[in-house]
């Protein structure tokens, strides 16, 4: 149900990496940046990032621009380099690190064959090679920041800095499923929906077990007046979490807004099995007591 292409803006990539003017010249010297209007994929913001730290660290644009020609003349099936190969700077040059070998990328003369141990603990400070995400993500970090965001998120003159403190999770794991589904949810609440139905996507693509997300889809085309996909999104949140009250709630209500009211007494009747004493159980008792949804 969810594609493949994710895409993020060019404005949630400025805002997520914090970049800097300067430093968004120097990505565009590199021909990494895009035109306004397009979207970067997994991958790209994965290279990004390692070309925003190589710049941090010292390298210079000449230097990485040659590397990543070099690594491209090499390497011509990869699309992004620099989100597969990783790059070094020692010594004020450039080397590039591969299958746990370090290699000088213009000649591909190894310069050092890396042992196991010590690029495990090497990993766990940088980017490391990988398709979308560090060898080794620092988890620590990930999960203060995941945690400082929730806690300005329960607050909504703060939603915009809880927005940036999920950005700084996903860039450090760009697939924690939970910061992305959390995410959404407050691009939802603050009426973006494009950018909510993106985020959500996300999250089931690093976690296709994200019940949340699958609820939260549901509810995003609820209210964008797409009954059929809520329909779809709700039930598939179902088939994740079987127990899921919310779902079960939601999923009755819709069915009753369509007419499919044998359908929704079902899923009142589950949904008072599994949650009797909240405000919203009155509601749904009051749907079965109605003849008008008999």
């Amino acid at each position: 149900m969810g594609g493949s292409d994710w895409l993020i803006s060019h404005r949630e990539v400025i805002r997520l990496l914090r970049l800097t003017p300067k430093r968004l010249v120097q990505l565009k010297r590199l021909g990494l940046m895009k035109p306004e209007g397009a979207g970067y994929r997994f991958r790209e913001v994965v290279g990004l990032r390692v070309a925003a730290d190589l710049l941090d660290s010292g390298a210079t644009v000449r230097q990485i621009r040659q590397a990543l020609d070099d690594l491209r003349r090499r390497l011509p099936e990869a699309e992004t380099p620099l989100a597969g190969i990783r790059l070094v700077l020692e010594g004020g040059k450039l080397l590039a690190e591969s299958d746990r070998v370090r290699f000088d990328p213009r000649t591909g003369q190894t310069v050092m064959v890396l042992d196991v141990e010590g690029l495990a603990v090497e990993a766990r400070s940088t980017l490391a090679r990988g398709l979308v995400r560090p060898l080794v993500p620092p988890a620590q970090a990930a999960e203060e920041w995941f945690q400082r965001a929730t806690e300005l998120d329960q607050d909504p003159a703060r939603w915009e800095e809880a927005l940036a403190a999920y950005g700084r999770v996903i860039v450090i794991d760009p697939r924690y499923a939970a910061a992305w589904n959390n995410m959404g949810l407050l691009h939802h609440r603050l009426g973006r929906y494009d950018e909510a139905r993106e985020c959500y996507r996300v999250a089931l693509e690093a976690d296709p077990a994200c019940v949340e997300a699958a609820y939260n889809l549901g509810s995003l085309h609820e209210d964008l007046g797409d009954l059929p996909a809520a329909l779809e999104w709700y039930r598939r949140s179902l088939e994740l979490s079987p127990d899921y009250a919310d779902a079960h709630f939601n999923l009755a209500s819709l069915l009753a807004r369509t007419g499919q009211n044998e359908a929704a007494r079902r899923h009142w009747k589950i949904y008072l099995e599994l949650d009797q004493a909240s405000p919203w159980a009155e509601v749904a008792r009051g749907h079965l007591t109605d003849p008008d949804d008999a």
